[in-house]
């Protein structure tokens, strides 16, 4: 063990040389964020099951209906506990020297969540693909990328059920090009990743990337076979529909890639929902560049709510620094929650912004609504749910197309 955290800590040493010190306040804000966000889940999750339980035990929800609510909840809660890999957007080209970097950072990854991840590989495997070879160790040389993949090879070589290493590996050959490689690597994890894990289907889509990446561009049969399964497991793949949509987009059949694209844009977020859109605004301009209609789809636009949030005088005293500040969103008239954040007394006034990445379900999010119900509240038992003596704001309906203007929560009622 101490030469795995020999080599975790030279690379990090070397990775804040070359790139993070202007980043290490950001890293430490954005790991605080991730840490209230999944507790924040977990309460929510706990919320809608006892929503659940209350409705099947006066009988408004059927058994059957409930196991496949309370199913799909899990699913949702467990895809945020394990912190799995988000949808991959298509590669872009970049240099040796980031390629270098985004490597090493990603082969930290996987050291940094070694108790999360103890049951799909080992410490030893894991040490023996970071470790620097003897000679460039007693240099004081950095391991390179080169030899980076290559202990990581040799680890796989010893352990080739780690699916975690085989990701790894699979998109580090994305990322230098290689993509026959890639496949290879992918196929190696769809092998070990048990089907019905929720990343499966996931996997599927990259594959199949990977294999349209390595046929230079081209749908063959390979390729199409791939889409085709994993649509057959997930039809709203995003990777698995961004290519059908590029297929369509090639041949001219804009309308076709506007549908296609339009599908994925409903489950993608961040840099992959942008570029979907990006897709979709093309296809329509060369329809309408030919005098073709316009089929018009309701696109799902980018939503935020930005929220300062404060406590009246006349309740001040009645709140402690430590006690818990739950801000939320939610469809107006609705229950769940469609973002939240979780804060201390002590935090406030805050600012913030409630956004989807804050959503707990792909099919709950903000920018599926115009208009939602903001609120804030100060639970005394520290649980989601309201109960007497909590602390709260009024109710407010915003706009999730609103402007840059912060809107402002005053929690300043009782809970009766």
């Amino acid at each position: 063990m101490s030469t795995l955290w020999i080599g975790i800590a030279v690379l990090t040493l070397a990775a804040i040389a070359c790139v993070f010190w202007p980043l290490m306040r950001h890293q430490q804000l954005a790991k605080s964020e991730a840490t209230q966000r999944q507790q924040q889940n977990i309460d929510i999750f706990r919320e809608r099951l006892a929503e659940l339980e209350s409705e099947r035990d006066v009988g408004t929800l059927a058994a059957d209906e409930f196991a496949t609510l309370k199913l799909e909840l899990e699913r949702n809660l467990l895809i945020d506990a394990e912190d799995t890999p988000a949808r991959s957007a298509p590669l872009a080209k970049v240099g040796q020297a980031q390629l270098v970097t985004v490597t090493l950072l990603a082969l930290m990854v996987p050291a940094a969540a070694l108790g999360l991840y103890n049951h799909l590989g080992r410490a030893n495997d894991l040490a023996l693909a970071l470790n620097t070879p003897a000679g460039q160790a007693a240099q004081g040389e950095p391991m390179s990328l080169e030899q980076a993949v290559a202990g990581l090879e040799r680890e796989l070589a010893s352990n080739p059920d780690n699916a975690e290493g085989w990701y790894l590996l699979a998109n580090t050959y994305m990322s230098m090009g290689n993509y026959a490689g890639g496949a290879e690597a992918f196929r190696e994890v769809l092998r070990v990743l048990p089907q019905t894990s929720p990343q499966y289907a996931s996997v599927m889509g990259q594959l199949a990337q990977a294999l349209y990446f390595a046929s230079e561009g081209e749908m063959t049969e390979a390729v199409r076979a791939q889409i085709d399964a994993t649509l057959a497991l997930n039809p709203d793949e995003i990777a698995a529909l961004g290519l059908l949509g590029i297929a369509a987009f090639e041949q001219q059949e804009f309308a076709a890639a506007i549908e296609h694209w339009s599908r994925a844009l409903a489950g993608a977020e961040g840099q992959a929902a942008e570029s979907l859109r990006s897709g979709i605004e093309r296809a329509r301009a060369e329809l309408e560049a030919r005098g073709e209609a316009v089929p018009e789809i309701a696109l799902a636009q980018p939503a935020e709510v930005r929220l300062r949030v404060a406590i009246s005088d006349e309740l001040a005293d009645q709140a402690e620094p430590d006690q818990v500040v739950f801000v939320y969103a939610r469809p107006v008239g609705g229950r769940m929650p469609l973002a939240a954040a979780r804060y201390r007394v002590a935090d406030l006034p805050i600012e913030l912004v409630l956004d989807d990445s804050m959503a707990m379900m792909p099919q709950a999010r903000l920018s599926l609504h115009d208009e939602v119900e903001v609120g804030a509240r100060i639970s005394l038992s520290g649980a989601p749910q309201a109960s007497s003596g909590d602390l709260e704001s009024r109710p407010l309906q915003v706009s999730t197309r609103q402007s840059e203007e912060a809107v402002t929560l005053v929690i300043d009622q009782v809970v009766q």
